[in-house]
């Protein structure tokens, strides 16, 4: 129920504020631009790499920030109003936000960006049957549609540079490829009896199925969901038989289920390091190389290698 009185408190702040907003300029009238707001940093990139020098390109979720229990402040929806496109993930990722989302779509192009990619590649939650696994980002034959859903939607928008949207979207898949080719040769200086990724929350099965890896997560695909002290056991016994010695914490994730793995299976004698904070649901700060998505990408690869060689 109060769930349930939230999202009503936000779409009527949301009709509020489309009202105020219409007597407004629209900012990208101002300069020209298409303004967009996208969830999360990732699809942001893809804006910026897409849209270029047409287009003026904001995310919602910053540095740190976890999707899946993001609840939108009243400022967030002042921008989305504002923006003339807006893309999200979906796939129950912006849970907490999709039916507001969903709701805008019916004043304005919304692109959930998920659903572009075909049904049958989408994976599933191995312990919630039907739950869609939302983090498409980890492999990039899929993230090549999210691509594709971005250019689709800035042309909708703005027909007139649409030569530049396609053009700037094949570079941009060039690239992204560029780095694919580069993490399979990274990931197969790791033994394969080695790759497997204990991370915090079950956020890499897509690079799992990419790369080959076993991956165990404490909680589930959703950080809301809980983890305790069988599941910690679970994956302490795993490390053990399969003789496994690094745990991988994430940016947007508490460290708190990863240290008890790191120290319950010290106090079994098998001994487990700290691999490194992994970027899963969301990018770097604001002027470093992971702020991208290709270095987000690169970063992970990396710190993935260097643990587990």
């Amino acid at each position: 129920m109060k769930k349930f009185g939230l999202l009503i408190a936000s779409i009527t702040s949301l009709a509020v504020l489309s009202a105020c907003s219409s007597d407004e300029t629209d900012s990208s009238a101002e300069d020209g631009t298409v303004s967009v707001v996208s969830t999360i940093g990732q699809l942001n990139d893809i804006v910026e790499n897409v849209g270029g020098e047409h287009v003026s390109a904001e995310g919602l979720m910053g540095p740190g920030v976890d999707p899946h229990s993001y609840n939108a402040s009243q400022g967030d929806i002042s921008r989305l109003d504002d923006a003339d496109l807006v893309f999200f993930n979906a796939l129950n990722l912006e849970a907490n936000m999709e039916d507001i989302l969903r709701q805008m779509g019916n004043d304005k192009p919304v692109y959930a960006v998920g659903e572009h990619v075909p049904e049958d590649l989408i994976m599933q939650d191995e312990e919630e049957a039907s739950m869609p696994d939302p983090h498409i980002w980890f492999d990039i034959d899929l993230w090549v549609y999210a691509v594709d859903a971005v250019k689709e939607g800035l042309i909708e928008v703005d027909p007139e540079n649409e030569a530049d949207y396609t053009a700037n979207a094949e570079t941009y898949v060039e690239e992204l490829r560029e780095v694919q080719d580069w993490a399979y040769e990274e990931i197969d200086t790791i033994p394969e009896d080695q790759r497997v990724l204990v991370t915090a929350h079950d956020a890499f099965q897509y690079f799992g199925a990419a790369f080959d890896f076993d991956v165990l997560g404490l909680q589930g695909i959703s950080t809301d969901a809980e983890y305790g002290l069988s599941d910690v056991q679970r994956v302490i016994s795993e490390m053990v038989d399969r003789d496994i010695h690094a745990v991988f914490g994430e940016t947007s994730v508490s460290d708190s289920s990863i240290e008890a793995v790191i120290q319950g299976a010290n106090e079994q004698g098998h001994e487990v390091e700290h691999g490194g904070e992994l970027y899963s649901d969301a990018m770097g700060e604001s002027g470093t190389d992971e702020a991208t998505y290709i270095g987000m990408y690169r970063s992970n690869i990396s710190q993935i290698v260097d643990a587990l060689q």
